[in-house]
């Protein structure tokens, strides 16, 4: 059962992979843009769409609470052999990327608040409060 779980994220991560390479030829970079983050979100949506919800929970999820503890340490070392100061002489497109990318997630937060429904236990705190 546990396979189901890996399974589902080595899909989310062929998926993920494919289309920060198609990003990459879309806007002219010879490289794999956010394919790793794609994945991440795709398993995050994945494992809270009904269809996917038995293979995010029980055994299965054991797989993927194993990659996701080895998620973070991958994440370093990948982040550890960018070349920050490479990537601000390639102009000022890198740098204002970089502040967009800030912003819209910042923007993104209110959002995604709003769509979550909050547990029972959480809305009876939460009527206690006012």
């Amino acid at each position: 059962m546990i396979v189901y779980g890996v399974a589902l994220l080595s899909a989310c991560l062929v998926v993920g992979l494919f289309l920060g390479e198609l990003l990459g030829s879309l806007i002219g970079v010879q490289a794999n843009v956010g394919g790793v983050g794609i994945a991440m979100l795709l398993l995050i949506l994945a494992c809270n769409l009904p269809w996917f919800r038995p293979l995010a929970e029980g055994a299965p999820s054991a797989g993927i609470k194993f990659w996701s503890a080895m998620y973070i340490p991958i994440v370093v070392a990948m982040a550890a052999r960018q070349n920050v100061v490479a990537a601000l002489d390639g102009g000022l497109l890198a740098l204002t990327a970089g502040v967009a990318a800030v912003i819209v997630s910042f923007a993104l937060v209110p959002l995604i608040s709003r769509l979550s429904k909050p547990s029972p236990e959480r809305s009876d705190s939460i009527q206690g409060v006012e």
